[in-house]
């Protein structure tokens, strides 16, 4: 089978528009927002060694910040100032998606244009200076006629450092809701896709070229004076900006948001979800990777419409109960908690997945540990792996005060990568999930919790407060409801992560499995 007729480049191909298109857009307004900021300040600061410092090293240290948790820490922020604006003002703001990566990638960009126009401006012949002003020019006509123009090829070059750096760091926006390039390599991390990381990838790369071979272009047009190399880099600049606009009035027009959390299993539900809303004649797009409490705030806000969330993770997490309760307990207290956030509980898809600790089955069977309480005496000699969250998560906290555990090593890593990680030998036991058909598939056991340290995690579809009482989403989700058991989304998980399957064609397969 040829490369385009594999069903995972056909989906690449599919959502490049949207993907490309998105990635353009906020990468264009970061960059042109970033030099709104950094032009002006770069020439305020020129003869000003102590503002010039500070801005420098302003920017210096922003650019010591992780790209990832710099664009998450806007979005927390932006809720705030949503929220108070709303107070004040009578009107609010989303701060999903394109607004924190907008604001974060700007600083970003910031860094290389003030320390190019301080540069150029500063490598301006002194002598050219003086004869401006011995003619008569004002120091306005001598920054804007002199300075300026003779600093620009020194400036564009700071200008293709920053496109080159916004470009590749927008593909980490995808966890804050802004669709990007990044979404390929996100969903191929999780669901073991690597045609989808490959694509995402080149294509970031492709991209980033482009756009600096075309500022080069317009750099080297002010440089030898050539209006027909700044035209056509300008035009091509354009051009690959308007080519985007299309696509995203397409997705503007989507009826229903479909959110997804960072796992293949949600890639799947999210798939299953949008499939279901169009089947029923409506039209949906979907925003997957989101992280754990940036979906629920989207949820909230309605920047999404629909996701399916965990019992436990909601109950224990987003509204912070302790201990440990029953499942008619913990559902009813969802309810309740979620009902106060305006956010319908429609109702659970029938199985659970539950975090629970994992070994191999034949290295528990030697050391003969059926249960965690089994686990706890030899964990101080073993290496216990789990996903980004885990470890901060209050199930892993309940863990430690139930049976005192504590191992040698904890490690973070994909969750995908975990298994691999177990069976290679590298760790001892993983913090998995029950609804994972690695589990079967790698002749791994779950080990016992006979204290249940960690709550029933039943699946449940969520919709947003605005789409509460929506009659046509209701009813094109309800079919769901009850139909999934632990059985078909275990070999879904597997095929998602195992075969040549995309998210899309597993969550028909899946579909074709539901109980009737």
């Amino acid at each position: 089978m040829s490369l385009l007729d594999d069903p995972r480049a056909s989906e690449a191909l599919a959502h490049l528009p949207d993907y490309l298109g998105s990635h353009i857009r906020v990468s264009a307004a970061a960059l042109t927002l970033g030099l709104a900021l950094s032009l002006p300040l770069a020439i305020l600061s020129r003869h000003r060694p102590l503002l010039r410092g500070a801005l420098l090293g302003a920017a210096g240290i922003v650019q010591t910040i992780p790209g990832l948790a710099l664009l998450a820490l806007f979005y927390p922020l932006l809720l705030v100032l949503a929220a108070l604006s709303l107070r004040a003002f009578g009107v609010g703001f989303s701060a999903f998606g394109f607004l924190p990566a907008m604001l974060a990638l700007a600083l970003y960009s910031m860094l290389p244009v003030l320390r190019n126009t301080i540069t150029g401006l500063d490598g301006v012949d002194p002598a050219l200076v003086e004869a401006a002003q011995g003619v008569g020019m004002t120091p306005r006509q001598v920054l804007t006629m002199v300075e300026l123009p003779l600093a620009l090829p020194v400036i564009m070059a700071g200008v293709r450092t920053s496109a080159v750096w916004v470009i590749g760091t927008a593909t980490l926006s995808t966890p804050i809701g802004q669709t990007s390039l990044g979404n390929y390599i996100f969903a191929g991390l999780q669901t073991q896709n690597w045609v989808l990381v490959v694509f995402g990838c080149v294509a970031a790369a492709v991209l980033a070229v482009a756009v600096d071979q075309l500022l080069a272009l317009i750099e080297a047009g002010l440089r030898l004076r050539s209006r027909p190399r700044i035209a056509l880099g300008a035009l091509g600049l354009a051009a690959l900006l308007i080519a985007t606009l299309a696509p995203g009035l397409m997705v503007a027009r989507a009826t229903y948001v479909i959110g997804a959390k960072t796992f293949s299993e949600q890639y799947v539900l999210a798939a299953l979800l949008e499939q279901r809303v169009e089947a029923a004649g409506l039209t949906a797009t979907t925003r997957s990777g989101l992280g754990s409490s940036v979906i629920y705030d989207a949820l909230k806000t309605g920047d999404i419409d629909a996701y399916v969330d965990y019992s436990g993770t909601l109950w224990a997490n987003q509204f912070h109960h302790e201990g440990v309760a029953p499942r008619a307990q913990v559902l009813a207290d969802l309810k309740r908690d979620l009902g106060r956030d305006g956010i319908a509980l429609l109702g659970e898809l029938g199985f659970a997945n539950a975090y629970a600790l994992v070994m191999p089955r034949a290295k528990a069977e030697a050391l003969n540990i059926r249960s965690i309480a089994d686990l706890a005496a030899r964990a101080p000699q073993m290496t216990i792996a789990g996903d980004y969250e885990f470890f901060s998560r209050p199930e892993w906290d309940n863990l430690r005060r139930a049976y005192g555990i504590a191992f040698k090593t904890e490690r973070q890593m994909q969750p995908d990568l975990m298994y691999a990680a177990l069976n290679a030998g590298e760790v001892d036991v993983i913090a998995g999930y029950t609804s994972d058909g690695q589990i079967a598939k790698d002749d791994l056991i779950v080990l016992d919790d006979p204290k249940q340290a960690i709550p029933p995690y039943d699946a449940v579809l969520l919709l947003a407060p605005k789409r509460s009482g929506d009659r046509k989403l209701r009813e094109a989700l309800t079919p769901l409801l009850g139909r999934i058991d632990i059985v078909a989304m275990r070999e879904a998980n597997l095929r998602a992560a195992t075969s040549d399957g995309t998210p899309d064609s597993v969550a028909r397969w899946l579909w074709g499995q539901t109980k009737p």
